[in-house]
């Protein structure tokens, strides 16, 4: 008999249609998971450095553990949100043992590796050093936050050219400023100086070159605008939406319509399987908008400006921050939420000024393109869709390619049409667990217009940035032995290529050599380069288990398209 055909190759996502309310049920798993992950990373990372640094003991054992828990904790129907109320009572201290052990890695390893390093000429003699440490492999700059201590009435901050850097105190003890150009995986130091009581911050003049501080009258106008050197942003008063969002760098309204940041609540009933499901006729049954409760400024200064508006949502209460950072092109929405609501489905919604076909998702180790206007049966399944840490539209018109992406830092449920993108921010199912997601919630997403593609607008490296903030180390104690001489900045480890993502800097398996895990994030081949102050260099590339490949294979430095690689690197401290 003859051969049957050969089967299709399929070229997309194993999409389960009957499981769209696990990107959001129980999100208190989803952000626990989120931090873990990206807590044992940037433990794991500077707890290798700090082995070849300073000779400490790598905690291996601490971290393996600390791994395990997390993975088991992503078992189905744990981290999906859809087992029972027992599981989850179980689960929370398991999440809270690994913060704490990867929480204590990190800081003793940022800490031994700051007190290894010989300091240069302070500004004045009473100044304190502020070490800024990246873990991710690209240089960034980003607002830090410095607690002053007991003895500081007021500070400014210096970078080591001895130049006072714009500060802005945002509690009486809290000293926020922009840290510029911190080395990829690397650390930069700045200097904290006490001030003159005659020079505090009550007396700062808006010309006051010493101090970098402005009072608020003299700098902002009092009505809701938020405004850097990339964005200005308006927020309505009646109802606490974003009314314009413009792109000053472009010269164009972000927002296709009033209405940005609009909160969408659904009646989200009567579908078996809650916690799995969203009601398919979820959009049928609109809920009534929020209501303003309050808005009012929380910081207005030179370094960052913060508008709070407070809305009502049924039972519930949302307290957003919009957030808007000296040199930075992202607006960020933090978030803190009162949930009270049963079988809720509720959205972020933001027209866009862009129209396309097709929305790009990140996934794990990629991002895959899915259609805006959906036509076969199996497109207009996917009215929830799943991504990790940022979705984007980007339209090319006219050789103009324009594009906006929708960050997050722990929510996984986005829906898109050819001018609208809108992420999932909270259900409250009644099944299987009867108190699901009720209580408090805290998140953060964030809005990037950007010239460009995604590619090439580093939409991967804004999403990485708002999932691991830069880590501050002031004053560490001092080690007399240093073999490292003084400098301002170093990059313990540089991967050169700019579509290169580092997933794991860490001990091998054989205790004996080091092990670097990066993958491709843009689509293109990609040529690994590794560069370092730390003089370590690339070895043969081993699988995933730590093998050496083929001769061929393990010579190559050349990553093809979202492909995973490790490598051994060698350390000549």
């Amino acid at each position: 008999s003859p051969l049957p055909p050969p089967f299709p190759v399929w070229n997309d996502e194993l999409y389960l249609e009957f499981h769209r309310g696990c990107y959001t049920t129980h999100a208190d798993q989803k952000r626990w998971n989120r931090r873990c992950e990206g807590l044992l990373y940037e433990a794991e990372v500077f707890a290798a450095l700090a082995t070849i640094i300073c000779k400490a003991i790598y905690p291996k054992a601490e971290i393996e553990a600390a791994w395990k828990k997390v993975l088991f904790n992503q078992f189905h129907d744990i981290l999906p949100g859809s087992s029972i109320r027992e599981v989850y009572t179980d689960a929370l201290p398991t999440w809270q043992e690994v913060q704490q052990v990867g929480s204590k890695i990190l800081q003793n390893s940022l800490s031994a590796i700051a007190s290894h390093m010989t300091l240069p000429e302070p500004p004045q003699p009473d100044c304190l050093p502020i070490f800024v440490f990246n873990s991710l492999n690209w240089q960034r700059s980003e607002v830090v936050v410095v607690d002053l201590p007991d003895s500081f009435s007021g500070a400014c901050v210096y970078n080591l050219a001895g130049v006072v850097l714009p500060c802005q105190l945002r509690e009486p003890s809290e000293l926020i400023f922009v840290a510029q150009d911190i080395p990829s995986l690397g650390y930069r130091i700045f200097w904290l100086c006490p001030l003159n009581p005659k020079n505090d911050h009550s007396s700062a003049h808006p010309d006051d070159s010493k101090t970098g501080l402005r009072k608020q009258e003299h700098f902002y106008p009092k009505r809701l605008t938020l405004e850097n050197e990339f964005l200005r942003v308006i927020v309505d008063e009646e109802n606490g939406d974003l009314s314009s969002i413009f792109d000053k760098v472009n010269y164009r309204e972000v927002l296709s319509q009033a209405g940005g940041n609009q909160l969408q609540a659904f009646q989200d009933s009567g579908q078996y399987w809650d916690a799995w499901n969203i009601d398919p006729n979820y959009a049928e049954h609109p809920l009534p908008p929020t209501q303003l409760k309050s808005i009012q400024w929380l910081e207005q200064g030179l370094v960052q400006n913060r508008l709070r508006v407070v809305r009502q949502l049924g039972k519930s209460e949302f307290c957003q921050d919009y957030i808007l950072e000296a040199g930075s092109p992202v607006l960020k929405i933090a978030t803190t939420v009162n949930w009270q609501e049963s079988q809720v489905l509720v959205k972020a919604a933001f027209p866009l000024n862009v129209e396309v076909d097709f929305a790009t998702f990140e996934i794990p180790c990629g991002a895959i393109r899915r259609p805006t206007k959906r036509e076969t049966p199996a497109e207009k399944a996917k009215w929830e869709v799943p991504a990790l840490r940022w979705a984007d539209l980007t339209e090319e018109q006219d050789k103009c390619i324009y594009g906006v992406s929708l960050l997050n830092d722990c929510k996984y449920g986005y829906d898109s049409q050819p001018q609208q993108l809108r992420l999932t921010l909270l259900r409250s199912p009644k099944w299987p667990d009867p108190e699901a997601d009720r209580g408090f919630h805290e998140f953060t997403y964030a809005l990037y217009p950007h010239a460009g593609s995604w590619e090439s607008a580093h939409t991967v490296r804004r999403g990485y940035e708002l999932n691991t903030p830069l880590q501050v180390i002031l004053k560490p104690a001092r080690t007399a032995n240093s073999k490292l001489k003084a400098a301002e900045s170093m990059s313990f480890l540089n991967l050169s290529a700019e579509n290169l993502i580092l997933m794991a800097f860490k001990q091998g398996e054989d205790n004996q050599q080091w092990i670097l895990r990066c993958y491709e994030c843009h689509g293109e081949t990609a040529e690994l380069a590794l560069t370092s102050d730390l003089k370590l260099s690339l070895a043969d590339s081993v699988d995933l288990l730590e093998r050496y490949l083929s001769t061929a294979e393990s010579s190559s430095h050349s990553i093809k398209p979202w492909k995973i690689l490790s490598f051994k690197v060698i350390s000549e401290l």
